[in-house]
């Protein structure tokens, strides 16, 4: 079995980017009440821009970025993506 390297999520990402590299994050965004798949914005928003219009601090969004880089790192681990 070859491993894929772990997907790193960072808030300068696009959006779209995110999407399209790591459509697991998809799953894990929408935990935090991104629904950013259906958003017509994604193409030109990063995460950080996304997350702060959805009124997330600073704060909030570096540890949800932690706890899904947690996640995604677990998942890379078990299998291919």
């Amino acid at each position: 079995m070859v491993k894929k390297k772990i997907y790193i999520l960072k808030k300068d990402a696009l959006i779209s980017d995110i999407l399209r590299d790591c459509p697991k994050t998809l799953e894990y965004l929408a935990e935090y009440g991104l629904f950013c798949i259906s958003c017509p914005l994604n193409q030109f928003d990063t995460l950080e821009t996304g997350a702060k219009i959805h009124s997330m601090s600073d704060k909030a969004l570096q540890k949800m970025i932690n706890e899904i880089n947690q996640k995604l790192k677990k998942d890379y681990g078990k299998s291919n993506h």
